[in-house]
């Protein structure tokens, strides 16, 4: 089922997990009765999807990572973050993690050393996890102390939360399972939100890291035209909440290329499919970097 998956993705199955299962389970309403007495947020909180690019934004200043600080003040206080990030791929199954205190995963090689120094404390919040993989109808997502938080999440978290006092957990996406599946199971955890999660999904709208343009200057227009492509036309999908195109994703100009796999595409499916049918994304930003890597932030609500 869960497996070391390519370029550090993946975990291995913690089968003694699954005893954790009820008692999680009774944790949840105390939880929620503790939340409501410390006034955590009551009303719904919105769906947001990151364009998170390489790690290296996590040392750099840019456009990009202002955006992410202006953002972070403007969004409203969350009682947990659910990340599903491009970086936890498991193969058969769906997992989420039930850590009290989530590990910072460097789940890459070759950055500099300012990278790997770098930790993102944020306590995670197995009561709240738990209940998420109790929402899911797709298929049964299996609890487990593996995994943490890989730069998917903690890359951007450090922006948009940068005291990491707010509960992150992630779940992982079954590799193996089509857009349909990752898109019901979105819109399965929008429930959460009424309980004060952010729902947070983690990837590129277009990446393709062996046709970047390193070097390239960032900017509001690809260097390649199937980037631009491929990102204008996710975009006039959105503004009409054409769902269905974004879930058929291969018939849009560019996709052979721009989702060349569907790893960094995944984690938007998660968020729309979160997102209500009457709620428009709004477009938080939008750019290019190394030419050809979509930096599209969204958010719905």
């Amino acid at each position: 089922m869960f497996s070391a998956d390519l370029r550090r993705r993946g975990f291995l199955l913690n089968t003694t997990a699954l005893g954790a299962t009820s008692a999680l389970a009774s944790l949840s309403s105390y939880a929620h009765a503790a939340a409501a007495k410390a006034g955590k947020p009551s009303s719904r909180m919105p769906v947001i999807f990151i364009g998170h690019g390489s790690p290296m934004n996590a040392i750099r200043e840019n456009a990009f990572t202002r955006r992410l600080i202006d953002w972070g003040r403007a969004l409203p206080r969350p009682t947990a973050i659910l990340s599903i990030s491009a970086h936890w791929l498991s193969s058969g199954a769906t997992g989420v993690g039930i850590q009290e205190k989530p590990k910072t995963i460097h789940d890459f090689g070759g950055f500099p050393q300012a990278l790997f120094d770098i930790e993102y404390p944020a306590p995670g919040h197995p009561a709240i996890a738990q209940e998420a993989a109790s929402l899911v109808k797709q298929a049964k997502v299996i609890p487990t102390q593996e995994w943490g938080l890989d730069h998917g999440s903690w890359t951007v978290l450090k922006y948009l939360y940068p005291k990491a006092d707010v509960p992150v957990f992630q779940m992982s996406i079954d590799y193996d399972k089509p857009a349909a599946f990752h898109y019901a199971v979105g819109r399965d955890l929008a429930a959460l939100r009424d309980k004060g999660v952010l729902v947070l999904g983690s990837g590129n709208v277009v990446h393709n890291l062996r046709a970047t343009d390193r070097g390239t200057p960032d900017g509001l227009r690809a260097s390649r035209p199937w980037a631009q492509s491929f990102d204008d036309a996710v975009k006039a999908a959105l503004l009409g909440r054409d769902d269905q195109a974004l879930l058929n994703y291969g018939k849009l100009e560019g996709a052979s290329i721009a989702v060349a796999t569907p790893d960094h595409y995944y984690p938007f499916l998660y968020a729309l499919g979160a997102a209500s049918a009457n709620e428009r994304a709004q477009t938080i930003y939008e750019g290019f970097q190394s030419g050809t890597l979509s930096m599209r932030c969204l958010q719905f609500g």
